[in-house]
């Protein structure tokens, strides 16, 4: 894993070897007294960098590949060489800038359309997130995968409908009976101080950069804003959403931060040796354990058969072989898993 990571970052630095050299060469005085006094040849190289290389290199970065995501990056390569180069020297090769501003523009219509297409059948979905039992972190997700297709977009628009819906509109819900993951926790404490500091720094830096800079004050009032609603929504949700189980699965979340399904056959092992609980969790290792003032460590460590899938904020999706919980009814919750992977094996 190590090496691994070593070489990604490897085309990280020669992507942004690539974008400075470029830029540098255009300008700059230096590169202004080496560029020949016909640079068509020079600019079309820099092209070649800008929407071939330079989305190469990101994707062997991410380790990631995908038509979809280098048209994306081509276009968006296009769209660079329109402020990186000069346009003297940009001249004859302008059409393809425009091109670029084109395919992102197909591309912004493409996720309006899905959007506009979440819209409408938001309705069904909703229909759907009261007729199940399921908490609703779970529900909304498995209803909007339902009724649209999968996609980045709809997953970041989904997670925010999830933060207004537990800021503003979940307060007068009731608490669901089950086990909980924070209330003998500091987790609620530490939100409140996020908060807390947030509204502080919003109130002095704001005053401060609007001096410096309207624009830039107000994005960051918007962010700041938005950070608070986020956490207070996440407040609400861990509260709204404790551990849920069924006969064949258990649905944990933290949150709006981090969620996930186990499946009780897919349980290798039940790890609780207090030695072993209280080691460094492994990087294969997800932990739902809701921070405190001390150490806090996990009651149990699941090892799975096959890696479970874990959904964190804006929908994003990673796999873990083990997963690392702690409840406040630690008694409860190690007598459920005994007695459902017990009846798993019957």
């Amino acid at each position: 894993m190590m090496i691994l990571g070593k070489k990604q970052n490897i085309w990280l630095a020669f992507l942004f070897m690539v974008l400075v050299s470029n830029y540098t060469l255009y300008n700059t005085g230096l590169g202004s007294s080496i560029l020949p006094i016909e640079t068509n040849g020079v600019v079309l190289g820099s092209l070649i960098d800008l929407v071939v290389i330079v989305p190469v290199l990101w994707m062997l970065y991410k380790g990631k590949f995908s038509l979809k995501q280098a048209i994306f990056l081509a276009a968006f390569g296009c769209i660079a060489a329109r402020f990186i180069i000069p346009l003297e020297h940009l001249q004859p090769f302008v059409a393809v800038t425009w091109a670029g501003f084109a395919i992102e523009a197909i591309l912004i219509l493409l996720e309006i359309f899905l959007v506009a297409t979440l819209v409408r059948y938001l309705p069904r979905i909703l229909d759907d997130v009261r007729a199940s039992s399921l908490p609703d972190l779970f529900s909304f997700s498995q209803a909007v995968e339902k009724q649209i297709p999968k996609h980045p977009v709809i997953q970041m628009i989904c997670s925010d409908l999830l933060v207004l819906y537990y800021g503003f509109a979940s307060w007068k819900r009731q608490e669901r009976p089950g086990l909980t993951l924070h209330k003998n926790s500091s987790y609620i404490a530490f939100q409140l101080m996020i908060i807390h500091g947030i509204a502080i720094e919003t109130i002095g830096i704001h005053w401060w950069l609007h001096e410096k800079s309207m624009i830039l004050s107000i994005v960051l009032l918007i962010f700041n804003i938005y950070s608070v609603i986020f956490f207070i929504a996440d407040m609400q949700a861990i509260r709204l959403n404790p551990v849920y189980v069924t006969d064949d699965t258990i649905y944990v979340s933290l949150g709006l931060m981090k969620r996930t399904e186990i499946h009780f056959d897919k349980i290798e092992e039940i790890i609780d040796d207090k030695e072993q609980l209280e080691r460094k969790l492994s990087k294969d290792t997800i932990d739902f354990v809701a921070r405190d003032f001390g150490e806090a460590y996990p009651q149990v460590i699941l090892k799975m058969k096959e890696p479970v899938e874990v959904t964190f904020m804006l929908g994003i999706k990673k796999r873990y072989n083990q997963v690392a919980i702690k409840v406040d009814q630690s008694q409860e919750f190690k007598q459920m898993l005994q007695l459902r992977m017990s009846k798993q094996l019957a």
